[in-house]
């Protein structure tokens, strides 16, 4: 063999060897930093890469910029919730015309529970305090979240037009107009670091309670029919909840393109299964996380490599 077809061959291999270990490293699509969906992303990031799976987190602005993505093969994995998975799959709600047939549920990670807070001084104490206040709304970069704030009011006994709306991108930015003063109130989840970093710079904040009675839960699935009310108690990392409190849930689940083989799904799957604790040590809010609980019935059809290990009776012809 000629020098030059010992180098090509050579240069070949390499490569071929550089595509496939490229190849080993799946990408995590996640919201901004500070968010409770980066910290989750960031968690199973680690826990993957702990037991031979090379993954890394890939944030950006929100889940309508990263989902496509997914969809179209230029990243492998993602955190959403239940209502823009089966908006996205299904071709609802922001997807409504432009479905996304090539991604996919693959677990169920644990319920989120989300809020309006408002600064300690403020004097708000409920949702219907909302009334004529200032509070972060728009999130065009997520666009279900509109939906999600909506239902709080409701569940409040509030329309939209009963609030000041302060316009923003996505929730981070929300918070950032709060702290600023632009807001009275700012809605995002409960246990994230933004929400701790926007208490250390206005001297305190607490989130509003839901009304605990059948007709607000009513008034809430009338608008989100995922959501349901659940009793959240305080305990180290939920800041601004300092007594037991009814918040708006839903659950949050991790998404997989359908380009990802089965039996890469199954291990991924199999392992965030078997080290719940790990889950947990990286963040917190994984204690939430039922390991036999990981399969939901969302409406739209699970990876067929993730049902192979799920508990759940549902096929993988479906």
């Amino acid at each position: 063999m000629s020098y030059f077809k010992t180098k090509t061959v050579a240069f070949a291999a390499l490569l071929l060897f550089a595509s496939a270990t490229q190849a080993q490293q799946l990408g995590i699509g996640t919201m901004g930093q500070g968010t409770s969906g980066y910290s989750m992303g960031a968690a199973i990031a680690r826990v993957l890469s702990e037991n031979g799976i090379d993954a890394l987190v890939q944030p950006s602005a929100g889940t309508s910029s990263y989902l496509p993505l997914i969809d179209m093969g230029e990243l492998d994995l993602g955190i959403a919730n239940a209502i823009e998975v089966s908006d996205a799959v299904s071709g609802n709600g922001y997807f409504e015309g432009h479905a996304l047939e090539n991604i996919a549920p693959a677990a169920r990670l644990y319920p989120f529970r989300v809020g309006v807070f408002v600064r300690d001084d403020s004097g708000i104490q409920t949702v219907a305090d909302l009334a004529g206040h200032s509070v972060t709304y728009g999130f065009t970069s997520q666009a279900t979240m509109n939906r999600v704030l909506d239902a709080i009011l409701a569940a409040g006994g509030l329309e939209p037009s009963d609030i000041e709306q302060v316009m923003v991108p996505n929730i981070v930015r929300g918070v950032n107009a709060f702290v600023t003063g632009q807001a009275d109130g700012a809605f995002f989840a409960a246990g994230s670091g933004k929400v701790t970093e926007a208490d250390a710079s206005v001297g305190g904040i607490h989130f509003l309670p839901l009304p605990e009675s059948d007709e607000a839960e009513a008034r809430l699935q009338d608008v989100i029919p995922q959501a349901y009310v659940d009793n959240i108690e305080p305990r180290e990392g939920l800041t601004g909840i300092d007594d037991p409190m009814p918040m708006m849930a839903y659950d949050y689940m991790l998404v997989v393109g359908t380009h990802v083989p089965d039996e890469e799904v199954a291990r991924i799957v199999t392992i965030l299964r078997d080290n719940k604790q790990a889950l947990v040590d990286s963040f917190g809010a994984f204690q939430d996380m039922d390991p036999d609980a990981m399969y939901v019935d969302i409406g739209v059809p699970y990876h067929p490599g993730a049902l192979n290990v799920l508990n759940t009776e549902e096929k993988t012809d479906n």
